[in-house]
Order: structure tokens, then sequence, then C-alpha cells
């Protein structure tokens, strides 16, 4: 258990020659900061540009320099938490003093700053895309735990290689593929699953400063309807159209299924769609004490008011000065189920045949169970409230239209 009333930050500067500096005692405004739809982890502080045997500090960590951010309580805690490569450097002089503002990124950062044409062929898996970009700008990979499902053909033409990246991670979750996150960590790649972190850290009314819950349908999507490819006058036929909850109107998504896509893996990517888009959106921010190790992906759990249960990490700031950090949150899938679609299959019982959306299905009702991916289409109701209540309703495919046979969460069939 970290006790956070004694924690610690040591930073420490890597020249061009490998030597080390520990500036902590010359820093402040210390924060780092990982934000949702960017890769690279941002870290920026103020150094005081004192004179040095070597010269001024700003002679010490210029352009490129390596920064390292470890922390501490005194205990179980002490590791790395955040680097980054000096990207600005802006030395200065305030009330007759020099000081040095500094922000670096990780090794992500070139992934952002980089465009590169792709062509993956029909059946690439995605980690063979995935590493194969990371091999290229020599990246080394720690870890994989991704999906990895055979994506149609794609092309990329002068896009951004965390663009790409991005895009290739989506397309895999609307496949049937988990949900993850790429980032790196003590200078190599990962990609972890979302909410896999071992250790989930519990906030409480009286140990956080505030939380505030917000909700909004501005890009509720509420039908999706899956489109062959144009013919030679530009005209393409609809092959299916899902809905979700209209009672908020018609939303539409066009999905356009791709020439080498078969129509029941383009109706899963559309049930994905609406699996992601087709619900209440809710902003929730929690303010509190530093946990430095946080990370975007990871899970906590949540007990504030009204505001309760488990949550991904969305993006997060953690402001070393103050001891203090900003998270934006989402439910998790278990969460999102018990509240927008626990009335969907009050009524079903063992025995009925039903519509399954597609999507994923899984070998065991405990929460963690191994998940495969799973076409739409009739299915029977073979057992129902499993132990463990993650995934509470057994189906069988009632043909050949579905390959579902396994356990299934809540709102993914009627």
């Amino acid at each position: 258990m970290i006790n956070l009333a004694n924690i610690q930050y040591h930073v420490v500067a890597v020249d061009e020659e490998g030597k080390r500096y520990k500036i902590q005692d010359y820093i402040e405004n210390l924060g780092w900061e990982e934000n949702e739809k960017e890769l690279s982890a941002r870290l920026s502080f103020t150094v005081r540009n004192d004179k040095t045997s070597k010269g001024y500090l700003s002679g010490i960590l210029k352009p490129g320099c390596l920064i390292l951010v470890s922390s501490t309580d005194g205990g179980s805690l002490n590791q790395e938490v955040i680097r980054g490569y000096v990207n600005t450097w802006n030395p200065f002089l305030q009330n007759s003093g020099r000081e040095l503002k500094c922000v670096c990124y990780d090794e992500l950062y070139s992934l952002q700053k980089s465009q590169e044409n792709l062509y993956f062929p029909s059946g690439t898996g995605t980690k063979s895309a995935v590493t194969g970009i990371l091999n290229a700008w020599k990246l080394p990979l720690r870890k994989y735990e991704g999906p990895d499902v055979a994506h149609g053909k794609l092309k990329f033409n002068n896009r951004y290689l965390s663009d790409i990246l991005l895009e290739l991670l989506d397309d895999a979750v609307k496949k049937g593929g988990e949900k993850c996150i790429l980032r790196a960590a003590e200078g190599k790649a990962e990609i972890v699953l979302r909410g896999s972190n071992k250790n989930v850290y519990i906030f409480r009314a009286d140990n956080i400063k505030a939380v505030s819950e917000s909700q909004n349908i501005d890009n509720l999507v509420t039908r999706v309807t899956v489109t062959g490819q144009a013919d030679d006058e530009g005209k393409s036929s609809v092959e299916a159209t899902l809905d979700g909850f209209t009672k908020y109107g018609i939303r539409q998504r066009i999905y356009v299924r791709s020439s080498d896509e078969t129509p029941e893996a383009a109706k899963s990517a559309a049930q994905e769609i609406l699996n992601e888009e087709g619900t209440i959106k809710k902003e929730i921010s929690l303010q509190g004490p530093d946990v430095p190790v946080i990370r975007k992906g990871d899970r906590i759990e949540l007990e504030a008011g009204l505001t309760k249960g488990s949550f991904y990490v969305k993006s997060v700031r953690h402001d070393a000065d103050a001891c203090s950090m900003s998270v934006n949150l989402e439910k998790t899938e278990r969460e999102k189920v018990k509240q927008e679609t626990s009335e969907t299959n009050k009524d079903h019982n063992v025995g009925d045949i039903v519509n399954f959306h597609g999507g994923t299905h899984y070998i065991s009702s405990y929460p963690g169970g191994r998940g495969y991916s799973a076409g739409a289409g009739p299915a029977k109701i073979t057992k129902k409230n499993g132990s463990g209540q993650a995934h509470p309703w057994h189906l069988i495919h009632a043909d050949s239209t579905s390959n579902v046979y396994g356990w299934v969460d809540d709102g993914t069939f009627d």
C-alpha cells in the first residue's frame, strides 16, 4: 500500500555523454500528463538555471536530453513513473534570476510527428501491423497484450503514424478484439489491455478534493446502416440496419462494407459502433492526492456521493509540486451494462430464441474470462445469471448465421 503522505519525486537528467545529474532540488512546476487521443506522455518543468562546474544547467539540459522522473514513499513504492526527451528548451531571465523551461515527450512522440503511406492486405493481423510500425521506427516493444484479429484491406495515405496505430486498434475492437492502450514505459512501447493494472486504487469522498459528473447526447449514435460498395453509377445498397436507443431520435452512422469483408463481419463492426457510441456519454473528473503510478488506461474504484463504481482512466495530469492529480474517467463496460442496459434483457429466460447482436462471447461468466469474437444471428439462451455475473447469459447459436457459443453480456441481444 502506498503511503501518500510520504511521496517524494526524484528527477535525473542524462546528458549526451550518458552522465547523470540529480536536478530535483532545482526544479519547480514539475508535472506530466497522458491525454486521451495522444500516444506520447508530456513532461514539463521549470528549473533554476544555476551555474555548475560544466556551466549553466541550460548547457546540460539541451534539446534531446533525457529526463527521468521516479517516485518513492519510503516503502513499497520506488519506481520510474515518467521519462521524456527535452523537446522545448526555453532559458529566460526573471526577477534578476535565470530560469529554464523544458517540455519533454517520451519515445512515442516520433509517431505523432511522422507521416507515412502504408498498405495492409486483407487478412493482416493486428499484432503484425502494429509491431511492424514500431519496428520500422526502431521502437522496442516491452509487451503486447492487445488484440490480434484479421483486418480487411487497409490503405493509409499521408497519415500520421499515431493515427494509423489508433485506427488499427479501434478496427480490431470493432471486429471483436479487446480494447487496449498503446503507451511507453521505461523507454519501450507496450500494448496493454485497458484496466489490466494489478493494483486497483480506491478513492472515497474523504480522500479526494472534488469529483464532477456530467452527461450529454451530443454525439450519440442511435442507428448504424451497413452499405455495400458503390457500383459504377455511385449507388450502394443497404445490407443491414441496426438500431440502438432510438428514443432519442434517429442519429445515423453509415458503415461501408469493404470488398473483402463478409456481411457478418460488417454487421458485427456496426454493432460495435453502437456499443461504443450508442450510449449516453458521461464526463467524470476527479481531483485528489497524487498516486504517481496511475496511468491512462488503468482501472480505479470511486466511491464519492452519487458517483460510485469501477472506472477507466481516460486521461491524467500529475502535479508534483501540489502532490495532486486530475483524472478524467469513464465507466467500465460492466458499469455501463448495469446502468444503461439493465432493463434490456430482464424478460428473457432459458429456452428463449433471441437475436444476438454480435461482439464477444466468453468461456466463463466470471470477470476476466477469455473472450472471442462472435458474429450476429439467432441464438438460444441455455443458462442465465452465471456465477460471478460479469457475463450473465449463456447463448448457443440457433443456426449457421452466428457462431456464438458462450457467456455474453447484458444488452448484447434482443
